[in-house]
């Protein structure tokens, strides 16, 4: 039976049901409509009329006005865990990504000691997520250039496919591949089906670019040109469509990479592109010199950049918005772009950042849900996540989209405080989170941690 075989019509469960959850904004593949949403074991028995009766035994959880969405999936973190726990750490991770509304999200196989590069590192990583995942956790592996042997291995192990880098990574444990390299990894990965994912940024054109050191950001954004981006993406789709692989375009933000992208998912190309809340959120010209909060690779670029990247993720020539949460310590984030670390750690403010810009450019939480959860779970086959339907796990974001608050470093979870949104004003409160059917936050209170390890279906 598929899941839309389930009966979603008029009862709630047809008294199956454990939990009812209530509210008159339900998001669902269908739209946003006042609803019933019956649990049991887990998972989404049906998704029923507001006033459906609720089954004998069942509780009932009423939201009244505030929105239940689907838990968001994020694909794209960093957890630096083990190794570089001293930046973030699997516990604290998750509890800001629970505080944020997300539900799953995937591991980048980098900036962990050790890496995500053979089956043997992927078992210690998952060893040391098991007991501190509060929500789902599934792993990325790593293409270097010298474990092409060990990538069928991961990719039976159960990872999501492999990342690599086309410029240095900013850790020398995770080295860059070269354009033969980058083929011979391509085939190989193609030949078993599996999905590469790029850093693309052409190393040639970053080495031609200013180099320029200090606190102004104008000189950083010098550094890292839209063309390198450009190029890059350019080379990755001409090897992508003669090899007939399946590839994934990491943080894009360059929109002038835009009409490529374009052009080549409509000759069939197998390729599908991201970007972030910063890139959606901030902007150069708001970077105040010396804060290197703001600093990452590729970096955030001006408004009318910005303005393109959102009709991209209107016509779908974007696919999908993630994080990239990316934290280290707070003394790595010196005043000098050129050396402080680049990354932005957005994993509890992704939702409240996107939806408060979202709404001001016309779009709805429909659409915030289609590009953080729907499209994200499908980028990895997370079939049973990203959607409020029947025979789904039951994951679920509580959302007051009209409440406001300022962004106050004291109140995130993730390991190191450091975050480019302090100060700012958002939309949308999230009032509480479900993995499973189980509310794991409620009321800034956590429960203890109950996410599973994830693995790729075979």
């Amino acid at each position: 039976m598929s899941e839309r075989d389930v009966d979603v019509v008029t009862s709630a469960g047809d008294g199956k049901a454990e939990l009812v959850l209530r509210s008159t904004r339900v998001v669902t593949p269908e739209g946003t409509r006042a609803a019933s949403v019956a649990v049991s074991g887990g998972k989404i028995v049906a998704v029923a009329a507001y006033d459906a009766p609720v089954p004998d035994g069942a509780r009932l959880e009423d939201f009244g006005d505030d929105v239940l969405l689907p838990g968001l999936v994020d694909t794209h973190v960093h957890v630096n865990d083990p190794g570089r726990t001293e930046w973030e750490g699997f516990w604290t991770a998750t509890r800001a990504a629970a505080a944020g509304g997300i539900t799953a999200l995937v591991d980048m196989p980098l900036n962990s000691l050790p890496p995500t590069t053979t089956v043997g590192n992927l078992r210690t990583k998952q060893e040391v997520a098991r007991s501190k995942a509060h929500i789902d956790v599934g792993f990325w592996g790593g293409a270097l250039p010298d474990n092409v042997q060990d990538l069928k291995p991961l990719h039976d192990a159960g990872v999501y496919g492999f990342k690599c880098f086309l410029s240095p990574s900013g850790v020398e444990e995770f080295p860059e591949l070269d354009q033969d390299q980058l083929t011979t990894s391509m085939a190989e990965i193609a030949g078993f089906g599996g999905l590469l994912i790029v850093h693309a940024e052409d190393p040639h054109e970053l080495d031609a670019a200013p180099h320029k050191s200090g606190p102004k950001y104008a000189d950083y954004l010098q550094t890292r040109p839209r063309v390198s981006e450009d190029t890059a993406i350019e080379g990755l789709i001409a090897v992508a469509k003669r090899l007939g692989a399946r590839v994934h375009v990491l943080h894009l933000s360059s929109s002038d990479a835009l009409p490529l992208i374009a052009a080549a998912k409509r000759e069939g190309v197998r390729l599908t592109v991201e970007t972030c809340p910063h890139y959606l959120t901030l902007t150069a010209e708001e970077v105040p010199d010396g804060a290197s909060e703001f600093k990452c690779c590729p970096p955030i670029r001006e408004a009318g950049n910005q303005d393109l990247l959102w009709a991209a993720l209107a016509d779908g020539t974007i696919d999908c918005v993630v994080t990239d949460h990316s934290p280290s310590t707070a003394d790595l984030k010196t005043d000098d772009f050129a050396t402080a670390w680049g990354g932005i750690s957005g994993l509890q403010l992704s939702l409240p950042a996107v939806w408060t810009e979202a709404r001001k450019r016309g779009h709805t939480l429909e659409d915030v849900v289609r590009w953080m959860s729907t499209r994200t779970a499908e980028l990895v086959g997370l079939d049973q996540k990203g959607a409020i339907e029947a025979g789904r796990d039951a994951d679920f974001a509580v959302l007051a989209p009209d409440e406001t608050f300022t962004v106050d470093p004291a109140e995130l979870q993730h390991r190191n405080r450091v975050t480019a949104y302090a100060g700012k004003t958002l939309s949308g409160v999230v009032k509480s989170t479900w993995l499973r059917g189980e509310r794991i936050l409620h009321g800034g209170e956590f429960t203890e941690p109950a996410g599973r390890l994830l693995e790729r279906n075979n």
